[in-house]
């Protein structure tokens, strides 16, 4: 059975998306010089908002975003903007988020504001979505937010007592250690005296972000003892990191490490390291991996290009679809049409004519990996 998208594509008819990893969204209207900085990866102010536009997302969000707004596919980002305000922000929202398709989303809250702007709480997005939200908790900042107040004794005990308990009602953990420092880190779980020592140097610092390496790796393997799936943050991003240091390939070691544990490592966003990551899912049975915010980022012939490049070697049943939306609804809606538009373009070459078998693996991919992976016993399947 095919479903006719917006975008003009036939894509197989397996039911709503489970998007494995986002973020929530502005609650509020935004100027234009705020709005065309969400659609961009650089946390620079752009010095011509008009140019953020012209670029593969800024393509995307035209043709695939404007039809929601009653305009027509690559309408001038003028009539865009004002077509915007005059529905108001919660209604773009509503209408964005519910025609992504979701049942079900996993929001990292992590992050609590956009361009300086608050973002919905996952109830509230989750409602203007139509679907279930289950959070996804940011390791590092629950670290953060626990150290004041602790001591360099207690800081272990301490912060693994508050991941504990942030953890209680969540689907699944996130690690952002490729900002903090890089992927590059020793493997090896820190011993006591270690942890010891680096906390106190944390704290005489005055605490703060944390980029110690030594704490970011008990985190990490304070993460991997919870059981819970840990999504780690690879690939592009802001400047914030420096992109060959956040290939997945060196995290091979702490995989190997990791796996008499058991836990389930997905591996986020990955380009240009996609293959990397595709080979990590191919060769460890622990290993998951999605290209969420490189689809949205790379337009519709480059996301059919590194979607089939993911699935030259990664297992059908290791690879999830996500958006990392942030910030803007459309980043949700363009997320959920790049993927569908994408994987319609490689299944009819990878199963010809089977329209039974293409079905099935879009629903692997776009749904029930996700809900097999954390539980989701809630979302239909």
């Amino acid at each position: 059975m095919q479903r006719q998208d917006r975008d003009g594509q036939g894509v197989p008819d397996f039911g709503g998306l489970v998007d494995q990893h986002c973020h929530s969204v502005v609650a509020s209207e935004l100027g234009e010089t705020a709005f065309a900085s969400l659609l961009t990866e650089s946390d620079r102010q752009p010095a011509d908002p008009h140019a953020v536009w012209d670029s593969s997302l800024g393509l995307a969000v035209r043709r695939w975003c404007a039809p929601e707004l009653d305009l027509p596919a690559f309408a001038p980002v003028e009539d865009y903007l004002e077509r915007r305000r005059e529905l108001g922000a919660a209604e773009v929202t509503r209408r964005m988020l519910r025609r992504s398709g979701f049942d079900a989303c996993l929001v990292d809250t992590g992050l609590t504001e956009a361009a300086g702007v608050p973002l919905l709480s996952p109830d509230e997005f989750g409602g203007l979505a139509g679907a279930d939200v289950h959070e996804i908790v940011r390791i590092e900042r629950i670290a953060e937010r626990a150290t004041p107040g602790l001591t360099a004794d207690g800081w272990a005990d301490g912060v693994s007592t508050a991941l504990h308990r942030a953890a209680r009602h969540a689907v699944g953990l996130k690690s952002v250690v490729a900002y903090r420092h890089g992927l590059d880190f020793d493997p090896a779980r820190p011993s006591p005296a270690e942890t010891r020592r680096a906390a106190g140097e944390y704290l005489a610092s005055g605490g703060g972000r944390l980029t110690h390496p030594v704490l970011l790796r008990h985190l990490l393997w304070t993460a991997l003892e919870s059981g819970l799936p840990l999504q780690l943050h690879t690939g592009f991003g802001d400047p914030d990191l420096t992109l060959h240091r956040s290939d997945p390939s060196l995290l091979t070691d702490f995989v190997r490490a990791a796996e008499p544990l058991g836990t389930p490592l997905v591996l986020l966003h990955c380009w240009p390291y996609h293959r990397q990551a595709a080979w990590l899912a191919h060769a460890f049975p622990h290993v998951f991996c999605d290209v969420g915010l490189t689809l949205t980022h790379t337009g519709a012939p480059g996301a059919r290009q590194v979607l089939a490049e993911t699935l030259e070697l990664a297992p059908f049943r290791k690879v999830l679809f996500s958006t990392d939306g942030y910030g803007l609804p459309e980043l949700h809606r363009v997320g959920a049409a790049a993927f569908r538009h994408a994987l319609a373009a490689w299944l009819p070459e990878a199963v010809p004519g089977n329209a039974v078998e293409a079905a099935r693996i879009a629903s692997l991919i776009g749904r029930e990996n996700a809900v097999r992976l954390y539980g989701l016993a809630d979302a239909p399947v």
